[in-house]
């Protein structure tokens, strides 16, 4: 027996997707058979991606955009002929990264912006530009990428995970309004992945029970199940991928 996620037909726009998780992400959605539009606010790695999917025989384009910027997000993804599934996978603190790790207590007030630009009002733009097609077409499927940092609580970060969890408050606040048009809205809390942001990072696995970083393809599958027919009956979510970082009651 088989067990197979068909996606034959779909337009999927990744956001952030030049690299890493987002890459990923691109990639097993073009597997499953959507036509993917590779974003990201580097142009030649958006480009790069989408060569890589076509290249393996799937179906892609590059849509380069910055997600802090509405008009630029509407532009593009009404240009795009819009999307069946959005993934909200931008994030971090966009192109600018992260800065330095500090208690909030000595943070910068000026620097906590780049957070909620691109986590909290880039998820929130991305996800206004593309819901009125759905609910025109009564279908469609919203993914947005959060963090544990967010949905538990670390130090050190604590703009980022205002950011995010602003970010899966107004996916559920969305979900609610928008499932009787057959369009559902779900979050995944990410513990730490192996991707360029933390390539340098230390980590010896304390506090993960699956004592290692995660991989981008296992988020790329939850993404890809989520986006799926399968998951029709799923709304509101946020679902924990973290190693036992967390456990959920």
């Amino acid at each position: 027996m088989t067990f197979t996620i068909d996606l034959e037909g779909r337009r999927a726009l990744v956001t952030g997707a030049g690299r890493g998780i987002g890459r990923a992400i691109a990639h097993a959605l073009a597997t499953a058979g959507a036509a993917v539009a590779v974003n990201d606010v580097d142009p030649s790695q958006a480009e790069a991606v989408a060569d890589e999917i076509i290249a393996d025989g799937g179906k892609a384009t590059p849509l380069p955009f910055d997600v802090t910027q509405y008009l630029d997000v509407a532009t593009a993804i009404e240009g795009s002929g819009g999307t069946d599934i959005l993934v909200n996978n931008a994030g971090n603190a966009g192109a600018e990264r992260f800065g330095a790790l500090v208690d909030f207590a000595e943070s910068d007030p000026g620097e906590w912006s780049r957070y909620f630009a691109v986590n909290l009002f880039g998820t929130m733009h991305c996800t206004r530009a593309a819901l009125p097609a759905m609910i025109a077409g009564q279908s469609g499927r919203v993914v947005t990428i959060v963090s544990d940092a967010a949905r538990y609580g670390d130090a050190k970060v604590a703009p980022y995970a205002a950011a995010k969890a602003g970010a899966a408050g107004f996916c559920r606040s969305v979900a609610r309004e928008v499932g009787r048009h057959g369009v559902t809205v779900n979050c995944i809390s990410l513990g730490t992945i192996d991707s360029p942001v933390v390539a340098d990072a230390p980590f010896d696995g304390r506090g993960y029970v699956v004592r290692r970083r995660g991989k981008p393809e296992e988020v790329a599958g939850l993404v890809a199940y989520l986006a799926s027919p399968l998951a029709a009956w799923i709304t509101g979510q946020t679902y924990a991928l973290n190693g036992g970082y967390t456990f959920s009651q």
